[in-house]
């Protein structure tokens, strides 16, 4: 078992089993054997790559989506652009020298920032910058972000935010929890705390024992801090995660490591836990708080906002090996098998705010 195992079953074994949510918190944010805390998690060395890292063009048509929301907004000065959970820097890093060739106007006047609460991180974000992290500003929330319109990004962020999951039995649906073997391994049980049933999505009531519900609390609180945000002061939020555009039941809690699935309660601290986020929940939210909210997987918006033609742009001058290399990041990015369809896309807009490119939905 893990170090940070042992501590968790030390702490089940003196109080009692643990919600889902609880041992998410404390193998990837653990102050000292949490996953985020001390493991280079992105890139090939790491346990995952994420769609900055396999291309430029990703974080230059973010950046354009980005652009186009400030026009549509009315060009607003000040204006902050931030991102936030921004891994690496990379997306960052992109987007930054994106804007700086597109409006020179604007990449002088806007704020930029990055929100981020691991130290660590941080200073790998400001190494992957270079030159450009003078023109940025670090926060470890979006409360500390100023009151000027915000425009911000999130990519594969709601994934790595704890979530609870309810277990379908005999006498209705149970909190699950990570409890400890009589041989003292750890495993899921059933607890005792029930679920409202105004909270279940369509088609629960009729799931069968045995079924896995996710409710994602943290992750709705989030997206409405940011949406209140917007409402209040002009914006747009473009969120990029993998996950489903319609609720329903299902267990899609995963551990990835060294680049392959793992027993989510095998290596608690070394393997990433994530969970597919349900993008009709934070439309939902965004909504409710007067913005409108536009869903589409990550193919379509890459291939509305000009990825075929941005990859044409970038080959004509590469050689044979380089436009194999642009079209083997095109298929990864866009691709219906690859992340094209897994990934999903959350815009979020004023209801006044118009013009800003966005298919029409998948």
């Amino acid at each position: 078992m893990t170090r940070l195992g042992e501590r968790i079953a030390e702490l089940i074994a003196a109080d009692s089993p643990i919600p889902v949510s609880e041992y998410m918190a404390l193998c990837l944010f653990d102050p000292h054997y949490g996953y985020y805390t001390t493991r280079e998690p992105f890139g090939a060395g790491g346990d995952f790559i994420t769609a900055p890292e396999i291309s430029q063009m990703f974080g230059e048509l973010v950046a354009a989506w980005l652009y186009q929301a400030w026009l549509a907004n009315g060009r607003p000065m000040p204006a902050t652009i931030a991102e936030i959970g921004p891994g690496r820097g990379t997306l960052m890093k992109d987007m930054v020298r994106t804007w700086s060739r597109i409006d020179s106007t604007f990449f002088s006047a806007a704020t930029f920032a990055l929100v981020e609460t691991s130290p660590r991180l941080a200073a790998i974000q400001r190494d992957t910058l270079g030159p450009a992290a003078a023109r940025i500003t670090w926060h470890e929330s979006v409360a500390t972000l100023g009151d000027a319109p915000l425009f911000i990004v999130g990519n594969e962020l709601f994934d790595a935010l704890p979530i609870r999951q309810f277990v379908q039995t005999a006498a209705g649906w149970r909190e699950r929890m990570v409890g400890l073997e009589e041989n003292g391994v750890l495993a899921f049980f059933a607890g005792m705390a029930s679920l409202d049933p105004a909270l279940l999505p369509p088609g629960a009531a009729s799931a069968t024992q045995g079924a896995i519900l996710e409710l994602a609390p943290a992750r709705n609180a989030l997206m409405a801090e940011v949406s209140a945000r917007i409402s209040a002061r002009g914006g747009a939020g473009l969120f990029i995660d993998y996950g489903y555009l319609q609720p329903g039941v299902g267990d899609t809690l995963q551990a990835l490591k060294d680049h392959v699935f793992d027993d989510v309660l095998a290596h608690p601290g070394e393997a990433d836990l994530t969970s597919h986020v349900d993008f009709a929940a934070l439309s939902d939210v965004a909504q409710a708080h007067g913005l409108r909210a536009m869903t589409s997987t990550q193919g379509s918006f890459l291939l509305a906002m000009g990825l075929l033609e941005r990859a044409g742009n970038l080959g004509a001058n590469a050689d044979e090996a380089g436009r194999d290399a642009i079209s083997a990041q095109v298929e990864r990015l866009a691709g219906p098998d690859q992340m094209g369809d897994l990934f999903k896309v959350l815009a979020v807009l004023p209801e006044d705010v118009e013009d800003v490119a966005f298919p029409a939905g998948d």
